[in-house]
């Protein structure tokens, strides 16, 4: 029996019989790691003392996060610069984009090799007939090491594409089709080849459109044909599936389930509020290309945004030599820098609770993006609908977009129980000693937590990243006092570094001096606070101290002395009494 092609590329990278599943050792031709997960590779690597096999087939993709904006990435890629120093790893730093289509475009890659990575979308090599495989970090830490990695022969499925799409349908529309007959895991475990006269009419760009969704039917990979590869006879195969293509209109996913697949006719009229166009799935330059020449000469619909990420930095530059940026500028687009963008989480596309977004990116899952509807749909589908301001197609653009419906303002779920009686100016508790001056906001809040909007979650980051005092949120109880240092509270103007305490049920914050900005936050949000310039020298942790508001004497039960703090003043004093500053 003849083989299929997947059998073809194992049988030229193992000496062992390549048997549907049979498992067998498989030469890697390149191994990499990307910022997410690259840190966890490198740790298997030094905790396990292995070497790495040979650099020169191996690298790093910094594409997650362009830019190392969040903290965690940043250290993430700092961890893998450093091991790549070491031992002679090339890196594809921020500034470069996918690596998955820059081992393609830079010709890391070719027909008939293997190629891995900690990316759930590196089968996208099916394009140009290589294989490709996503992998856990142990998994690439073993082919760094080693060169090779097991696999599982898996079985093929004969794809074929019958007729001739409409005029208006790309080679996105063709894969959402596909998902749509497949399912989830229709493919599950199993190579597909994929045949028919529209295959053969595929640029490499838009075959990298439809190899780099197979993972979201369950496929191993979906492979465009060897260049010389004949179609073998239908014994080689384990099923044969023919997708009906002809006179196929734009396609659209619905939120939450890739393979919920329609026409775009069925969802028009469903308003927007953002789109994306990028991803490795269309972040090409003819992707690019395709969307300029719908938004060309128009305007996004009053009240949206528009975001496009490039998938390489080369694809960016090309965009705007070709004049393609200023297009999507004049527009009102916002433009990032190549990568990944928000399929990953890094960079932008990302979603607010009941934002509406028509998409370009692979996956739709809920909370994949954010916590949103997302719907995936081609480039021109995507800008069209931007320019409506409701999905529809490239050539049902209104004359003029649609505005937002009104709809009541709802009440802000995020603020703590407000007590019902008036605040009281004598407090008690128990003090917490932190005896360190100009604690700043970021020691008291740190800012990877300023996205948290509801005061109750934020009692818990309280101190996180503050040295030795990480786990104080932990341990104070309500009504509990905290007793600190000089210009407590500096540097930014966040009002969660207050509102952190109000969470946890602090009565009191007692400093020798505060932040200005802090200060004002404070009693603007009716937290009390008294300043005491030797508090810290007569108060120790576990103290029980009573304060009053009115006159600022500080009471230690413990040792029977008082202290002297500045009393609140007439306006804190009523800010205080009526709940806050915005209080009636």
């Amino acid at each position: 029996m003849t083989q299929t092609q997947i059998q073809e590329i194992f049988a030229s990278h193992t000496t062992e019989p390549v048997s549907i599943d049979a498992i067998v050792d498989l030469t890697i031709d390149l191994r990499a790691a990307r910022d997410f997960g690259g840190a966890n590779v490198v740790k298997h690597l030094q905790d396990h003392d292995l070497p790495v096999a040979d650099p020169r087939k191996t690298l790093f993709t910094f594409d997650c996060n362009p830019g190392g904006c969040d903290q965690k990435y940043a250290i993430n890629q700092h961890i893998c610069r450093q091991y790549a120093r070491t031992h002679g790893i090339p890196i594809y730093d921020i500034n470069a984009g996918i690596g998955t289509h820059l081992v393609v475009d830079n010709g890391l890659v070719k027909s008939g090799d293997t190629f891995v990575s900690t990316d759930s979308h590196a089968n996208i090599l099916g394009a140009i007939g290589a294989f490709g495989q996503g992998m856990g970090d142990i998994d690439i830490a073993y082919a760094f090491a080693h060169g090779t990695t097991w696999f599982k022969v898996p079985p093929t499925t004969h794809v074929t594409f019958k007729g001739t799409p409409a005029h208006n349908a790309t080679a996105k529309d063709i894969v959402l089709r596909m998902t749509k007959e497949t399912g989830a895991n229709g493919l599950l475990g199993s190579a597909a080849e994929l045949t028919g006269p529209y295959t053969t009419r595929c640029t490499q760009d838009e075959r990298l459109t439809i190899a780099s969704m197979g993972t979201e039917m369950g496929a191993i990979i979906l492979l465009f044909p060897l260049p010389g590869h004949t179609t073998h006879t239908l014994p080689a195969y384990d099923h044969t599936l023919t997708i009906d293509i002809d006179g196929l209109p734009p396609q659209i996913s619905r939120p939450g389930h890739p393979e919920d697949v329609t026409t775009v006719k069925d969802c028009e009229g469903t308003v927007v509020d953002s789109g994306f166009i990028g991803s490795c799935t269309n972040g090409r330059l003819d992707d690019l290309r395709r969307a300029a020449a719908v938004l060309k000469g128009k305007k996004i619909a009053p009240g949206r945004i528009l975001k496009i990420v490039p998938a390489t930095d080369a694809i960016w530059n090309a965009c705007l030599r070709e004049g393609l940026l200023q297009i999507f500028k004049d527009a009102g687009a916002l433009i990032g820098s190549a990568g990944c963008a928000g399929c990953a989480a890094g960079q932008i596309g990302q979603t607010g609770s009941g934002e509406v977004t028509v998409s370009t990116g692979n996956r739709n899952f809920t909370g994949k993006q954010g916590k949103g509807d997302i719907y995936l749909a081609s480039p021109e589908t995507v800008a069209a609908s931007l320019i409506a301001g409701y999905i529809t197609t490239a050539d049902a653009i209104p004359t003029r977009p649609t505005t937002f419906p009104q709809s009541p303002q709802g009440k802000p779920s995020s603020k703590l129980e407000q007590p019902s009686r008036k605040p009281s100016m004598h407090l008690q508790g128990k003090a917490w000693v932190v005896p360190q001056d100009n604690i700043d906001t970021d020691a008291i809040y740190h800012n990877r937590y300023l996205t948290v909007t509801n005061i109750a979650e934020m009692g818990q980051y309280t101190f996180a990243g503050f040295k030795g005092y990480e786990t104080l949120a932990k341990q104070v109880q309500p009504g509990d006092i905290i007793v600190t240092g000089k210009n407590f509270g500096c540097g930014s103007s966040r009002q969660q570094a207050v509102d952190c305490f109000k969470s946890l049920h602090v009565s009191l914050i007692i400093a020798e001096s505060f932040g200005a900005i802090y200060e004002r936050n404070a009693i603007n949000s009716a937290f009390p606070i008294l300043t005491a310039s030797d508090a810290i020298q007569q108060i120790t942790t576990g103290d029980v101290l009573t304060a009053d508001l009115n006159t600022g004497i500080i009471m230690n039960t413990k040792t029977k002395k008082k202290l002297q703090s500045t009393p609140f003043s007439s306006v804190q004093r009523s800010i205080y009494e009526r709940g806050g500053l915005l209080s009636r």
